[in-house]
């Protein structure tokens, strides 16, 4: 794998799995100077079948770790599970590579600081973990609401997300039920938690209770909740109430609801639906997301413009971002554990 153009930004991909293919390779591809050269997957077999679908002119490899040791690599592009990230991550560095990390960050909160810590080793090669999907496209219009004061002081945070997704008794444990593959992540804590801390800031502690509806699935114990309820303090002195589950049937859409001492808010997930008003109004009424305010899904073009930019772009988000969730997981995990209100120290 000789380097032919001095230009070319290469790429080698450590988990190709559907999010890769079907989220990030799209964006990839809109970039003619990148190059995926390489790409590592569960077995060598689906790396070359990824190749001939996808990178015809990558070489499949068996091992992460020879992927890492090709010279000429520029960026290691991490689609796996959580269970590897912070390995991978820490050997692309001291690899010299830049780093792109799917979500959710780590196992649990140590290997995401042993993350950070690495990323600060390095401060020449850059690192950016996948935003979640949901609330992009009103991320700007929520902030100006909040930047203008126009809810007041929040004092009120609730937060739904309800799916079926794990309701059918039969089916196999996902591997987002496999404590080995997925850490102490929970349904969609994580990527929620890393939203509302965008807006409202820091979740200073919290008190969490989970169940098992379905415990053994085809002979596995599940030990990850399907559902979750997360009672937490936010560093503004705002409450919230938290809640996530796998095993509603008929779900209706993820839904945050925020009430301050002069207004209130909604946001539907599935539709970035905005709602809001003050009070005196006689309801809720919606917010135009205006073209200016409108954002979207550009993280492939945000990483690589901050790769070619040698350090003068840091991407978001960032790993100090993921450390904040992975802060408010682990501290989850550990209140159920304990079955007691759990403070989170930075």
């Amino acid at each position: 794998m000789s380097r032919t153009n001095n230009h070319k930004l290469r790429i080698g991909i450590v988990g190709a799995g559907a999010i890769v293919r079907d989220r990030h390779l799209p964006g990839l591809k809109k970039h003619p100077e990148v190059e995926i050269v390489a790409v590592s997957n569960s077995t060598y077999e689906s790396a070359e079948k990824f190749c001939q679908e996808n990178a015809p002119h990558a070489t499949p490899m068996a091992n992460w770790a020879d992927l890492l040791s090709v010279p000429e690599l520029d960026i290691v592009w991490i689609g796996t599970p959580p269970y590897i990230h912070s390995a991978v991550t820490i050997s692309a560095l001291e690899a010299g590579k830049h780093v792109f990390c799917q979500a959710r960050m780590s196992n649990d909160r140590a290997e995401a600081e042993e993350m950070l810590a690495a990323s600060k080793r390095f401060p020449e090669l850059v690192t950016m973990l996948c935003p979640p999907p949901f609330g992009l496209r009103g991320d700007l219009l929520v902030k100006k609401l909040l930047a203008e004061n126009y809810l007041g002081r929040p004092h009120h945070i609730r937060l739904q997300c309800f799916t079926g997704a794990y309701l059918n008794a039969d089916a196999p444990a996902h591997w987002r039920q496999r404590i080995e593959i997925s850490g102490l992540n929970v349904l969609a804590l994580g990527i929620y938690v890393e939203v509302l801390q965008r807006w409202f800031g820091d979740i200073t502690g919290v008190f969490a209770r989970g169940k098992m509806l379905h415990a053994i699935r085809q002979g596995y114990e599940v030990i990850i909740p399907d559902l979750l309820t997360v009672l937490c303090r936010f560093a503004n002195g705002a409450e919230g109430v938290l809640e996530f589950s796998g095993i509603d049937a008929l779900a209706s859409g993820d839904r945050l609801e925020v009430y301050g001492d002069s207004g209130a808010m909604t946001y539907d997930f599935g539709s970035d639906a905005i709602n809001a008003g003050r009070v005196g109004d006689r309801a809720l009424h919606a917010m135009e997301i205006t073209p200016e305010l409108e954002g979207g899904w550009h993280v492939e073009d945000d990483f690589i413009a901050a790769v070619k930019s040698k350090g003068r772009i840091k991407p978001q988000p960032d790993f100090e971002a993921g450390v904040g969730y992975m802060r408010v997981v682990q501290a989850v995990a550990d209140s159920r554990a304990r079955n007691e209100w759990v403070e989170i120290k930075t």
